[in-house]
């Protein structure tokens, strides 16, 4: 079957690793199932695993790609969850210590077919085309989790979300709109605040600059670029829920002081659950919000889906379809 894979790793020139070609069809342990893909969506991950991060050479030749939307065996349209938690795990999946993530140790979704746990399968409503169903299972579910789960936060509340432009921060802030809450963004780039603006920020700062107002949350996903300024915008015990370092990890000034003393809150998120999944397409088929989509291409083009993520040109999420 038709397949974008890596079939090895480089840290210095991780496209020179992507694949684009034929590999077997997918093995279906019992308790498993198949999923036609339709359309798949790129990540981060996907970048970082060519480079080794998350993905060992034993694994190799490993099909890239964590999210999907298509048809189950019965002809179901369906969403793939991307986190695989052990068979015997009871309860929220990103809590246990043997999860994966598709592309990680089992084939991934950039493929005419992949293989998941029948369990890992959501239902899609018509109301939502293959495309837009695809961005959801990481990206948009790291950002509902984030937003309702772990910042708990409700209609009124204000939040800061730190560098529009990607995945991540622009399904905050259209999800954040979509609950009602007041909505805050920065970017250093001049065109990404404008689109920011327009796809439901309500207002958008150069990053680092001072905000009028100290906010009940921010969404953090840059890191140490960031990091300061996100505590310096809270107020009084405010919450960072952080989900990425994009910028790096290594931060200059870790703001400890200001953190006990205001009794700041910090809180790790990652990914989301199967319900948390069905809760977010359920919302969305229900407001009529859909995901902001970059770019669409045929799997074929792949290797310029890469380029675009690992040069930063992008505003949404990059499609692939099949």
């Amino acid at each position: 079957m038709f397949a974008v894979y890596a079939d090895r790793l480089s840290s210095d020139d991780p496209l020179s690793a992507l694949v684009v070609g034929e590999r077997p069809d997918p093995e279906v342990p019992d308790g498993w199932t198949t999923v036609t893909v339709k359309a798949a969506s790129l990540n981060h991950h996907d970048l970082w695993s060519l480079r080794g991060v998350g993905l060992r050479e034993e694994s190799l030749p490993m099909i890239l790609g964590c999210d999907a939307a298509g048809l189950d065996e019965d002809g179901n349209e369906v969403v793939v969850h991307a986190v695989v938690s052990d068979p015997s795990w009871v309860g929220d999946e990103t809590l246990d210590p043997k999860r994966s993530l598709l592309s990680e140790r089992f084939q991934g979704t950039f493929a005419d077919r992949v293989a998941v746990p029948r369990r890992n399968v959501v239902p899609k409503p018509a109301s939502l085309s293959f495309e837009e169903a695809a961005c959801l299972p990481t990206a948009w579910l790291t950002a509902y989790r984030m937003l309702f789960t772990q910042g708990q936060l409700k209609a009124g509340d204000t939040v800061l979300v730190q560098g529009a432009g990607g995945g991540v921060a622009t399904a905050l802030i259209i999800l954040a709109r979509a609950g009602g809450l007041r909505v805050l963004a920065t970017s250093r780039d001049e065109a990404k605040r404008a689109r920011a603006l327009e796809i439901g920020a309500h207002e958008v700062f150069e990053s680092g600059a001072r905000l009028p107002v100290k906010v009940d949350a921010v969404m953090e996903t840059v890191g140490r670029a960031t990091w300061s300024h996100s505590v310096r915008s809270l107020r009084p015990g405010g919450a960072i829920v952080i989900s990425g370092t994009t910028s790096g990890p290594k931060l200059d000034d870790a703001e400890l002081t200001r953190i006990f003393f205001l009794q700041l809150r910090v809180i790790g998120s990652t990914m989301g659950t199967r319900a948390e999944l069905a809760s977010l397409v359920t919302m969305l088929d229900a407001t009529g919000t859909r995901p902001l989509v970059d770019r669409t291409l045929p799997m074929t083009d792949a290797a310029d889906g890469f380029a675009a993520m690992a040069s930063g040109d992008l505003f949404g999420k990059v499609v692939f379809t099949r």
